[in-house]
């Protein structure tokens, strides 16, 4: 059943669909325990290191097998039960935190040991996320969709503002290592809602007896074969390169630029999740009604914009309000392109479809991160986040005057 096409309240959805109602309540308390663990991954990085390369490449190793495995993980979306798929990558990921809390809590953790815990995360994330991503069109509706995917991501930045302040007082009081713990802690949750949705089973059709490489190669025809998905996917890859450079060396923004600590670090990624929240909001309350295309050409060069303002800022201030201002931008640009793709795709194809989104839009933060990294260490963090900005914009003035249709869309 559709929810009120004419109603304002963003979580009118959650009275209609009650499997949507438990996956949002549990993925979003999971989420508040993977942002402290985010928080406290990027400083201990930084404790272990002292190496703003080291911290891009720790942020990289988190995402790297993303851009190597989705288009496979995409085809098991699309053979596989999608829900028993996440539960079992979700089971999984309870174990990785819980190993990551007891090497940091015994000391026997080092940047090595880091290292390899962020890439068997990331690992797990390769299968999961494109499984949770088609999923959520049997947890609501194809009317509902747009506004599902913008209220899950406000359960997101919801947890990316009260995980980054749990962190910062878990750490004041009990230290980095309960960070890991609680994030551990949190995956019961999800996974106690997971056991509660039913969803009915479908088989995609094309897809079953199709090989592994041929159900790959047609999906990137698909996708190149719709003039509007290709540009979206273009910038998808593009934002994802350039754009990820304002979280990944925030901490070093943080501290050697704003002369901040590991609670000055968390206050800023606050205000980041305050800005994705109301951006996620609006688009949740706004449903059908707002024209996508428009709103996703404001929002893209909006993001560029603030990413260059906060680059240059010196005031802690201004920096949090440009960081709000990115959080506000970036999440209305991601659900809006999220919604688009997932508005045009068959069924047959969305589990692999969504599996090229992800394999852009977090496997390209490796490379982001590890290019960020490099120039951070030769010319410094503020040039590495900035000028990613300002070549993202060019692209952007670029993608949205030579594609008119992707601003009518």
């Amino acid at each position: 059943m559709a929810t009120d096409a004419r109603s304002l309240n963003p979580f009118r959805i959650l009275a209609v669909h009650r499997n949507f109602r438990l996956f949002l309540i549990g993925q979003t308390v999971s989420l508040i325990g993977t942002w402290m663990q985010q928080v406290a991954t990027g400083w201990l990085a930084l404790e272990l290191s002292n190496d703003a390369f080291l911290v891009g490449l720790v942020s990289a190793a988190g995402t790297f097998p993303i851009l190597l495995l989705s288009l496979p993980a995409g085809v098991i979306a699309d053979r596989a039960e999608k829900l028993k798929v996440v539960r079992i990558a979700q089971s999984a990921m309870l174990v990785e935190a819980s190993i990551l809390w007891w090497f940091t809590w015994s000391g026997h953790i080092n940047i090595g040991w880091l290292l390899a815990l962020s890439l068997f995360g990331g690992t797990l994330a390769a299968f999961e996320i494109p499984a949770r991503q088609s999923l959520m069109i049997d947890l609501v509706n194809k009317d509902d969709l747009q506004d599902a995917i913008a209220l899950n991501s406000g359960g997101f930045n919801l947890a990316r503002i009260l995980g980054p302040s749990v962190a910062a007082l878990v750490i004041a009081q009990l230290g980095l290592a309960w960070c890991f713990g609680f994030n551990a802690l949190s995956y019961f949750a999800v996974l106690i809602g997971l056991s509660m949705i039913r969803v009915p089973r479908r088989h995609a059709e094309g897809a079953v007896h199709a090989s592994p490489l041929a159900g790959i190669a047609e999906a990137l025809r698909y996708v190149r074969n719709d003039r509007v998905m290709w540009i979206v996917i273009r910038v998808v890859a593009v934002f994802s390169f350039l754009g990820i450079p304002v979280l990944t060396l925030l901490p070093v923004m943080a501290r050697d630029h704003l002369g901040l600590d590991a609670s000055g670090y968390g206050a800023l990624m606050m205000c980041f999740g305050a800005g994705a929240l109301l951006g996620a909001l609006t688009i949740a309350a706004q449903g059908s009604r707002l024209p996508r295309g428009a709103a996703l050409t404001a929002s893209s060069l909006m993001l560029c914009v603030a990413i260059i303002a906060f680059a240059l800022s010196s005031s802690v201030i201004f920096s949090g309000a440009m960081l709000f201002v990115c959080g506000v931008s970036m999440v209305m640009n991601n659900a809006l392109i999220n919604g688009m793709l997932q508005h045009r795709v068959s069924d047959a194809l969305r589990g692999r479809v969504m599996s090229v989104y992800v394999m852009l839009y977090v496997g390209m933060n490796p490379l982001g991160s590890f290019t960020a990294g490099w120039v951070a260490r030769h010319a410094g963090a503020p040039w590495a986040v900035g000028g990613g900005a300002a070549l993202m914009l060019a692209f952007a003035v670029w993608a949205f005057r030579r594609y008119p249709e992707l601003r009518r869309s």
